[in-house]
């Protein structure tokens, strides 16, 4: 039996965890379950899975669950834990096998670093961890012999449609070959390009927040529905894609494929290029990194080909998706650009998702943080996390209408 923790195991990614682990019992336990303050539905999870540990961050919510849980004889033994320190816990924990690192944002940095410095089979759907620490997490990564896999359904299509000799301990340091000595010519990352795909500029100045998360092919929390409809999310996509595969800006070309049903390809020197297609359904890749390097059922129906019938495919436009220009911008520069880059687009979006900012204001805050604030070579977390709650605290500034300097 292996034992998984599912780090955010309330939200889409986790959901979609459990969902699987339900469907190969025989193989996975949900050994620990972690939440921030959803308390109902970890509490639901708890009663269905029976982990051993759970775990809330908030602490008012940790003691709301655990009174919820002893009255159950069948979950009095759940042992319950708060705070973001007992998530680093339960990432390195000796008695887990695999670590699902899918908490959103900047929260999910430390836990998922706590997985990898305990040589954990790391299931990554954390991209903010090598947004942030790229060269640090994957120094962790390759010092303490973990296997990274990636989670995101672009990033494992990538891992499938890549030579063999690069995957074949999991997308870590110890397998970096050179892209071109391998005979790949160029990564093709594909985005659907959300919502606003077609609408003009002047259209989205007016744009509101569910308009925003209405993904026309995916299911996804807020925050990063909104970042797909910037299209930052491809952004910091194509920025984990250049730690996952030792891969240079240049290397990584993103393609509007709006049907979100070839995830992601590999093009070779040869002239081939090679696809991962299928439903838009993120069981897809958690099965197969759960199974890797075998196959296992996730629940996701075949792809009727036919029914798709077409497929469609177009550059993307940098003055509408300002926010993926400034990813490749923040990835060429370096250091801890991409780290500023992250946490002024948090804030950013958040505003806009209360209603404090326009949609097209998420770019411009990101864009007067970058200028702003000078990078530093990122070659500590003290170092990473400064320019973090900096980039944060001019970002609201500039979101409350002041100035970025700080007082």
């Amino acid at each position: 039996m292996i034992n998984v923790a599912i780090l955010g195991s309330t939200g889409s990614i986790g959901t979609s965890t459990l969902d699987v682990i339900a469907r190969q019992s025989e193989k996975f336990k949900a050994f620990a379950l972690t939440a921030n303050k959803n308390v109902e539905r970890l509490y639901d999870q708890c009663l269905k899975f029976l982990p051993q540990i759970a775990v809330m961050v908030d602490e008012n919510s940790a003691y709301e669950l655990q009174q919820r849980l002893k009255k159950n004889p069948e979950t009095a033994h759940i042992r319950i834990y708060s705070g973001c320190q007992a998530l680093n816990d339960v990432a390195a924990h000796e008695q887990v096998d695999y670590v699902m690192a899918a908490i959103v944002g900047a929260a999910g940095l430390n836990s998922s670093l706590a997985a990898a410095r305990s040589g954990k089979r790391i299931l990554l759907a954390n991209k903010e961890s090598l947004v942030m620490s790229g060269d640090l997490f994957m120094q962790a990564v390759k010092d303490n012999g973990a296997t990274l896999l990636p989670i995101d359904s672009e990033h494992n299509a990538i891992f499938q449609s890549m030579p063999e000799k690069l995957n074949r301990e999991g997308a870590n340091a110890e397998s970096h070959h050179s892209l071109q000595f391998s005979g790949v010519e160029k990564i093709l990352l594909t985005a659907s390009g959300g919502p606003f795909l077609n609408k003009t500029l002047d259209e989205l100045e007016h744009v509101t927040p569910d308009q925003a998360c209405a993904h026309p092919n995916w299911e996804m929390g807020r925050k990063i529905s909104v970042d797909s409809a910037t299209m930052m999310n491809k952004g910091l996509e194509v920025i984990e894609a250049s730690w996952l595969f030792n891969a240079s800006a240049d290397d990584i070309q993103v393609v509007i494929h709006p049907q979100s049903i070839i995830h992601s390809m590999v093009s070779y020197n040869d002239g081939s290029v090679l696809a991962q297609l299928g439903n838009p359904d993120m069981r897809t890749p958690i099965a197969h990194a759960m199974a890797w390097p075998d196959r296992m059922d996730s629940g996701v129906g075949q792809l009727d080909i036919f029914k798709v019938a077409q497929l469609n495919f177009e550059q993307p436009d940098f003055k509408r998706f300002v926010c993926l220009k400034l990813a490749y911008d923040a990835l060429r520069e370096g250091g801890t650009a991409p780290a500023i880059l992250n946490a002024a687009n948090e804030i950013a979006v958040d505003s806009f998702l209360k209603g404090k900012i326009s949609f097209i204001r998420i770019a411009d805050i990101v864009e007067q943080t970058l200028n702003y604030i000078d990078s530093e070579t990122a070659d500590s977390m003290d170092v990473i996390l400064a320019a973090d709650n900096h980039a944060r605290q001019v970002a609201n500034n500039l979101c409350l209408g002041l100035g970025p300097q700080l007082t």
